[in-house]
């Protein structure tokens, strides 16, 4: 098969990144009237379905690997569709579109430190201090040094620690998706959705007849139909395709590289809409996008070197 254009992957990754920016800003009002929970339950009910419909076409016996692989694919779409999902669009409703989308970029860094612990693979000195530089970033954003700690108030705190804990279940997605190398991104992608939606619904009905959560008026989908469409076909479904594409032919490190858009994208289209950036994220925004930047140059996601062993 002919390689992807240099061009087109980045402008692929470009697309990809600026769709899950846009992604909190189309968001932010939607959760305040639909329950977190449903909201992930109806985004993926409608991701799954043209996913369904690309991977019947293009993928390699996908109801084979589905039946082969069920429980493994249940569990990791669980923790990368259900919990990111519903536990990013709880912290929302709390915090700032700006606030989620520069967490969102430190999902690198926690995969360097989930594979330290499991694996034993401690990361380059240059990626710890970039890890140290991102947490500073974040914290920055968040409104944690400085007198801006005491305005964001603890409700904000909580959004941004709820979103935080959201980016570990992805990162644990991902890593699956290194244990199911033999599934590509496309396959991997529509049957975790396929395998885990029964469940994402089931939970959904319990959590509603607890009430622990409130289904959502047909009134109310109605409302935000094309909101909806939009946030399941675009920054769920095309984005995620786009940004396999482009790591594919430009490589994980430069594709990690494009996370920067992300918060930036999320500043741009606020500030269009009349809410430019504040100081605090501005500078918090700087220091992330310099921490990713020193965390994709060559090496710095190398391993560093075992001592040799006593013989």
């Amino acid at each position: 098969m002919q390689a992807v254009p240099v061009v087109w992957a980045v402008l692929a990754l470009l697309a990809a990144t600026t769709a899950w920016g846009s992604m909190f800003l189309v968001a932010k009002p939607m959760v305040a009237q639909l329950d977190p929970v449903w909201f992930t339950t109806v985004r993926y009910a409608l991701a799954t379905l043209p996913l369904l419909a690309l991977v019947q076409v293009w993928g390699r016996a996908p109801w084979t690997q589905l039946r082969r692989h069920h429980r493994s694919l249940t569990w990791l779409g669980l923790l990368g569709y259900g919990a990111f999902s519903t536990l990013c669009f709880y912290g929302l409703r709390l915090t700032l579109p700006s606030h989620a989308s520069v967490l969102m970029a430190t999902m690198p860094f926690s995969t360097l430190g989930l594979r330290w612990w499991l694996d034993g693979q401690r990361p380059s000195a240059r990626a710890l201090w970039g890890a140290a530089l991102a947490l500073a970033g974040v914290a920055t954003v968040a409104g944690l040094l400085g007198p801006a700690a005491r305005a964001a108030g603890p409700d904000a705190l909580w959004g941004d620690a709820l979103i935080f804990a959201a980016t570990l279940g992805w990162v644990v997605y991902t890593r699956g998706g290194a244990r199911l190398s033999h599934l590509n991104a496309l396959e991997y992608t529509a049957l975790t959705a396929t395998a885990s939606l029964p469940w994402l619904l089931g939970a959904a009905l319990l959590l509603t007849a607890l009430g622990l959560c409130r289904a959502p008026a047909p009134i109310t989908l109605q409302a935000w139909a094309p909101s909806l469409v939009y946030v399941a076909l675009v920054p769920t479904v095309l984005a995620a395709l786009a940004f396999n594409l482009g790591v594919r032919r430009l490589g994980p490190a430069v594709g990690t590289l494009f996370l920067n858009v992300v918060p930036v994208s999320v500043m741009a289209m606020r500030a269009l809409l009349g809410q430019p950036p504040g100081a605090s994220e501005l500078l918090g925004t700087a220091l992330v996008a310099m921490a990713l930047t020193l965390h994709a140059l060559p090496g710095a996601s190398a391993p560093a070197p075992r001592a040799a062993p006593c013989r």
